[in-house]
């Protein structure tokens, strides 16, 4: 019998097979995984904001690209995962709001999903999946026993990655 694990918004976990971890209301934020298919390990990031370096107060690591993808890799590999077998895949970085002019506020969902990319070239793990951008907000479900990522959003057909 597999369990659910939620996780919530600036908020991470991981999971083993036969479990499933999930996280809802990814507009702008994003939802990354890692998943290692030969352990059966995953786990899930739910991240609002691309860098916890340009934040006075940062002390939640989850809510960050940079300290939240770090401590997620952490937490996998702890549980068992191979390092050199994990795979990440991400969804989420919508732009949710129309804001007229450049504002750093209209794409945040762009920042969060390049920041994602930038993180995982750093750590040398393959990005094999993504869901991002458009204009709508997703859940999401990690299936620890096959790596499937379900995607699913309001008035869309829901989508496997």
């Amino acid at each position: 019998m597999s369990k659910v694990i939620k996780v919530g918004m600036a908020d991470l976990n991981i999971c083993k097979s036969p479990d499933i971890i999930t996280t809802i209301g990814l507009g702008s934020c994003i939802g990354l995984t890692f998943y290692d298919p030969v352990s059966k390990i995953g786990g899930l990031v739910h991240y609002m904001l691309p860098d916890s370096t340009q934040m006075r107060n940062n002390s939640n690591i989850a809510k960050f690209a940079d300290t939240g993808i770090e401590e997620l890799l952490r937490q996998v590999i702890k549980a068992g995962a191979n390092r050199n077998r994990l795979v990440s895949k991400i969804a989420g970085g919508a732009k949710m709001f129309e804001v007229s002019g450049m504002s750093n506020v209209s794409n945040i969902g762009e920042r969060n999903a390049f920041a994602a990319k930038q993180k995982l070239r750093e750590l040398r793990i393959r990005l094999i999946a993504e869901d991002t951008g458009l204009n709508y907000g997703r859940t999401v479900e990690l299936h620890c026993d096959t790596g499937e990522f379900y995607i699913k959003a309001i008035g869309k057909t829901p989508k496997i990655i």
